[in-house]
């Protein structure tokens, strides 16, 4: 089961396939972040973070089924415009100039020990 039927047409199937895929990825990887920036500040972690693991994967699974599910080739075009959008995304994050990655944190141990070099 297909929604959009490509059979004629090899470059418009090829080129929604990657788009779906980087679709889903963008959906898959925006909710990841928003859940991690979430994780601070929630009495609720494990809830949170199992809803949203569970939430996420279910609508990519669905997702690639209903809109890429007739061939394999199209599936593993789809899974091809998902790991495309993983690489931007963790190339993303790697900057040092993102706010969102977070510097470590000092332990007790560490604030001492350069309390004594003073």
């Amino acid at each position: 089961m297909m929604l959009i039927d490509f059979s004629d047409n090899l470059w418009g199937g090829i080129a929604y396939a990657i788009f779906v895929g980087v679709l889903l990825g963008v959906f898959y990887f925006a909710g990841l972040w928003w859940t991690v920036r979430r994780l601070g500040s929630s009495h609720y972690i494990a809830p949170l973070f199992l809803f949203s693991m569970v939430f996420r994967i279910s609508v990519v699974m669905v997702s690639f089924y209903v809109f890429l599910g007739n061939d394999w080739r199209t599936l593993l075009l789809g899974l091809l415009g998902f790991f495309v959008l993983r690489l931007f995304a963790t190339g993303l994050i790697r900057l040092k100039d993102n706010p969102v990655v977070i510097a470590p944190v000092l332990s007790i141990n560490d604030e001492h020990s350069h309390a004594g070099d003073r």
